[in-house]
């Protein structure tokens, strides 16, 4: 797959089976100068992310095929892996314990609240990038 990314934009990768809520994210991000990437299953957004550059992966823990922690799993094996937000409809202390010891950056509920997730993406950009767009 060509790397279709702009290098000069910050890049965040949703992977999530429900349509509407990618349609959201993207309209609302958009506007700030943000590039999203929309996939429906974990097999995709790895595909993504070994051939482009993606900046934060926003990954839902049930998805068709692979689910957000085996992505998480799959992903840390590459060598430019990006820091990851996991979104769970079910915020259980076994989810939250195993997400804590994969270094996930955050793990959000479900249904997501967008200031919840604009302030993940904000602290992303400050630990990971130093407060600027990665370029």
């Amino acid at each position: 797959m060509p790397d279709v990314l702009d290098p000069n934009r910050f890049t965040v990768l949703f992977a999530n089976s429900s349509d509407p809520w990618r349609s959201t994210v993207d309209g609302l991000l958009g506007p700030m100068g943000v590039k999203t990437l929309s996939v429906r299953t974990g097999r995709d957004a790895l595909d993504l992310i070994e051939h482009n550059q993606v900046h934060v992966a926003v990954l839902d823990v049930d998805m068709p095929g692979l689910g957000g922690l085996q992505v998480i799993k799959r992903m840390q094996k590459l060598t430019a892996a990006p820091p990851a937000i996991l979104l769970a409809r079910q915020l259980s202390a076994q989810l939250l314990h195993e997400a804590l010891g994969m270094k996930v950056f955050s793990v959000l509920g479900k249904p997501v609240d967008f200031n919840l997730l604009l302030d993940a993406l904000a602290r992303v950009m400050r630990r990971h990038y130093e407060g600027r767009w990665p370029v």
